[in-house]
């Protein structure tokens, strides 16, 4: 089994669900007989956001690759990024890591093809749906990807820095976002929604939602597990 390393912090929440969730599912897929070698590199995620918001993208650059260089130093085989927008420098961070990346917005993308989605919705942080790094994979599969109005994307940034950053997961603001999602699916009938920040799956799934989710954590957790195991996801 290879040994994974991974970039956390950016939340500290979804970076528990990562550890946690990996460990479960390696647990199970081995029959009980094994857990996963794991690091988990902690990074500052208001210095993440900082270089993020002022559009310092060599300074991030420089700041997780810094982190992935100590990750393989420890041993790591498999490296992963557990946030979606700290992908904006992923393509750049990838030519630099001398282990496989496993990139949050194409395993997600391998999913919606798999189940034939021609169209999907995106939430995430304002900075996710505003730029296009998340959304590249899809178009080039042939995939529509939709936002919502100017005001809900705002409210959507307002509510995943505000609550689920901290782990406070409130029914009003689960009540709002799929008030959202089904409005995306009356205005451009979409499919599917990503759920393009890893802490949106604290709070919405496929149960709760007029659409089916992709749910980022659980895509990129499978992928993992697949790649350390050397075996697919069952």
């Amino acid at each position: 089994m290879k040994k994974l390393g991974l970039v956390g912090g950016t939340g500290p929440e979804s970076t528990l669900v990562y550890y946690r969730e990996l460990n479960r599912r390696v647990h199970e897929k081995t029959g009980g007989k094994a857990f996963p070698e794991i690091s988990v590199e902690s990074v500052d995620l208001y210095k993440a956001l900082g270089y993020v918001e002022k559009e310092q993208y060599k300074e991030l650059e420089r700041y997780l690759g810094n982190t992935l260089c100590n990750l393989v130093k420890g041993g790591a085989e498999v490296a992963a990024l557990t946030a979606g927008t700290m992908h904006v420098i992923y393509d750049d961070l990838k030519e630099n890591v001398p282990v496989p990346l496993v990139s949050i917005p194409k395993s997600v993308c391998e999913t919606a093809v798999l189940r034939r989605y021609t169209k999907v919705g995106l939430l995430g942080t304002i900075f996710t749906m505003k730029q296009d790094f998340f959304k590249k994979p899809f178009w080039e599969n042939g995939i529509d990807v939709f936002l919502p109005e100017e005001e809900e994307m705002a409210l959507v940034n307002e509510r995943i820095s505000g609550e689920l950053e901290y782990g406070i997961v409130k029914e009003s603001t689960r009540a709002e976002l799929v008030d959202i999602i089904a409005g995306m699916k009356e205005r451009q009938n979409i499919e599917a929604v990503i759920l393009g920040c890893t802490e949106l799956p604290l709070i919405l799934n496929s149960k709760c939602c007029p659409v089916d989710c992709l749910d980022i954590m659980d895509i990129h957790i499978n992928r993992l597990a697949e790649l350390i195991t050397d075996e697919p996801w069952r």
